[in-house]
């Protein structure tokens, strides 16, 4: 039974705006916080827009993804083929008819810009954009963009396109001034009082109780055995000029992980103008940190580092990108890892639903997403210290088909951090793998709990388990730094399946490919968090916030992974 649907609500209504009656498509009350209108843009200027077109059967390709990632079912971890995917995701002949002759009635000229066909371009005058689809674009500045965007709050389908139409982009879907998740040298835990003892492999010299890969290791029992396959590789992605250097790499590694090849390096690959220069004092920290932990814990798995545009990039554009290239790719990673994302809010359902649907046909592929939960706690990018308790979620981490995770701080026990964003998305329905693990945290929540009425419990939640997140040591630009935030959890979490795709692929099995359903069926192995509360990092602890309790929670997910108890259950 397929569980995802677009959410965008259609509404017939005729638009003076056009001379054909146009349908309702996509609509907000006023811009996000601190975006300022300088009025609307000029009748000449050039704007290139993105239609995604209403694929064939995306309901057929959810039910599908869900059946071969569910253990127990007769085709488990049959992965589909590019070609079979794109069966599914193309649109219907009728749906590219319809568009042409809009196209060519209007006398536009589009390009098929994705490899499954249900992705446009078209450029054209704002003028003939807000005729043609009963919009208003304007200009917008942030006092943290560095250029203004153009954006309209409505837009309308003319109804020749609709149902055959999902999203226009750009149109209501904002450009955060933030996109990544940031990890903070300069925050200290001094916030989360961790425990007096530590694994031994843990460097202990420093009260804060560093984490290393040895510490990481010794914590979840992770091997120190190199992978052997060549064909098995981990994608680190990143985002606004986030570089990652080979020299800071090598160091690191012959620091933290001696018994590595120190020469280990990553294949690096361009997008949208990305850039991946070399050199001294220009690394950047997140991407120091996803490519020394992913490499840390992965022992020898091939590593890649795909840069996508630039600080101008739109984030939206980039993550739709960044899914366009990995489906046009023949030969996949088996792992993607990424610490970066925005508020729901900025995305917008429609957009949103068909960035989802992207990963879902990638991960139908044999393919492991992994999204960092995001560090505002329940406030999502939000989280300042004036205003709390406001229960945003985060996407991509909130896309049913990928894999989130969250943070936790300390050794006996482990705490879900303060930080570690989590709760349920306000677009996307709780998927069936996830039902039972809501509802039992449902029942832990009392009548009284004043966050009741703040989010919608019959949706996605997140995150799906943690790690440790807090005090990570990093080669950053030849010096040691500490790094703090989902994203040190999430390329360590990256690192673990990448080692279990490795023996998965010496026995002759599949790799674990989308892991939620297999990862909720298999509760035993995982750590079990029962402590923490996720007010936010800036937002005192008394604000209202999930708590942590035994089983799934919205803080630490499933909990910790154990890594033998995990292999395990893959190998059965």
């Amino acid at each position: 039974m397929a569980f995802l649907c677009l959410l965008t609500v259609v509404v017939s209504s005729v638009v003076a705006a056009s001379s054909n009656s146009l349908v309702f498509h996509e609509h907000r009350a006023h811009a996000p916080p601190g975006f300022t209108s300088h009025g609307r843009v000029s009748d000449g200027h050039i704007l290139t827009l993105r239609f995604g077109l209403t694929s064939n059967n995306i309901a057929g390709l959810q039910d599908k993804l869900l059946s071969i990632s569910t253990p127990g079912s007769r085709d488990f971890r049959q992965w589909l083929s590019q070609d079979e995917v794109k069966d599914l995701v193309a649109p219907s002949t009728d749906t590219i008819n319809a568009f042409n002759t809009f196209a060519s009635a209007n006398g536009l000229q589009t390009s098929v810009i994705s490899p499954n066909g249900d992705w446009l371009s078209v450029t054209l005058p704002v003028s003939k954009a807000n005729e043609l689809f009963g919009a208003a674009y304007t200009n917008y500045t942030h006092p943290d963009l560095l250029a203004p965007i153009t954006r309209t709050l409505s837009i309308s389908l003319p109804a020749e396109l609709a149902g055959h139409v999902d999203v226009i982009h750009p149109s209501t879907a904002f450009t955060a001034p933030i996109a990544r998740r940031a990890p903070s040298k300069s925050r200290s835990a001094t916030k989360h009082k961790r425990e007096a003892t530590a694994p031994t492999d843990c460097d202990t010299s420093d009260p804060k109780n560093n984490i290393t890969p040895a510490c990481l290791r010794s914590l979840y029992n992770i091997p120190t055995t190199p992978a052997t396959h060549k064909n098995n590789t981990l994608l680190v992605t990143g985002y606004v000029e986030e570089w990652a250097e080979v020299d800071d790499l090598q160091a690191f590694l012959k620091q933290f992980r001696p018994d590595l090849p120190s020469n280990q390096t990553f294949v690096t690959t361009l997008l949208d103008g990305g850039s991946n220069p070399q050199g001294p004092g220009i690394a950047g920290f997140e991407a120091t940190l996803d490519v020394q932990y992913a490499a840390g814990i992965a022992s020898g798995v091939p590593l890649q580092f795909l840069s996508v545009g630039t600080f101008l990039s739109d984030f939206p554009t980039s993550v739709l990108d960044t899914a366009t290239f990995l489906a046009s790719e023949a030969k996949l990673p088996t792992v993607v890892t990424s610490s970066y994302g925005l508020n729901e809010e900025f995305f917008g359902a429609s957009l949103a639903t068909k960035i989802c649907d992207a990963f879902a046909g990638i991960s139908a592929r044999g393919v492991s997403f992994l999204f960092s939960s995001g560090d505002g706690g329940v406030n999502g990018g939000h989280d300042n210290g004036d205003d709390c308790g406001l229960f945003i979620a985060s996407f991509p981490s909130s896309c049913p088909w990928v894999t989130t995770v969250g943070s936790t701080i300390g050794f006996n026990p482990e705490l879900a951090a303060n930080f570690t964003g989590g709760g349920f998305s306000s677009i996307f329905p709780a998927p069936p793998y996830q039902t039972t693990a809501i509802t039992n945290f449902l029942k832990t929540i009392p009548p009284s709990f004043p966050g009741n009425g703040k989010f919608n419990s019959a949706n996605r939640a997140f995150p799906d388990l943690s790690l440790q997140g807090v005090n990570f040591l990093i080669n950053f630009r030849g010096e040691i730094e500490q790094a703090l935030g989902t994203s040190a959890s999430t390329p360590s979490v990256a690192g673990m399946v990448a080692l279990i795709n490795d023996r998965l692929i010496a026995e002759g099995k599949p790799v674990l490919g989308f892991l939620n359903p297999f990862l909720y069926a298999n509760e035993g192995a995982f750590n079990d968090v029962v402590e923490g509360h996720n007010s936010g990092y800036e937002c005192p602890a008394s604000s209202v916030a999930f708590d942590a309790v035994p089983g799934w929670d919205p803080l630490s997910g499933l909990g910790t992974p154990n890594f033998p108890d995990l292999l395990a259950a893959a190998l059965a």
